[in-house]
């Protein structure tokens, strides 16, 4: 059995509400996956708050590096949520 090296999806975000000129200066901002306890479906997050994060069987936090297995590679590529092959790495 192989483990992967699973890297959420990103976003590319600017600051808002501040000088114009910072607004051309762009991060890449993780995107928080999480598994539906009640359909068990996958979902994105994007501003997750961490008490509520305790409610989800599997959390992915965005921005952060995780190890998975080969199921759990799978069931995130099928499960729509935007992971594709080019988010893992094999370890």
């Amino acid at each position: 059995m192989t483990e992967w090296l699973f890297v959420t999806p990103t976003v590319e975000e600017g600051f808002t509400g501040v000088q114009r000129l910072f607004q051309f200066y762009k991060l890449d901002r993780g995107i928080t996956i999480v598994r539906n306890p009640t359909t068990g479906a996958y979902q994105q997050i994007r501003y997750a708050l961490d008490d509520s994060l305790t409610d989800y069987p599997e959390v992915y936090a965005g921005g952060y590096n995780h190890t998975v297995d080969d199921a759990t590679k799978a069931a995130l590529i099928a499960g729509g949520v935007g992971v594709t092959e080019s988010n893992f790495t094999a370890i």
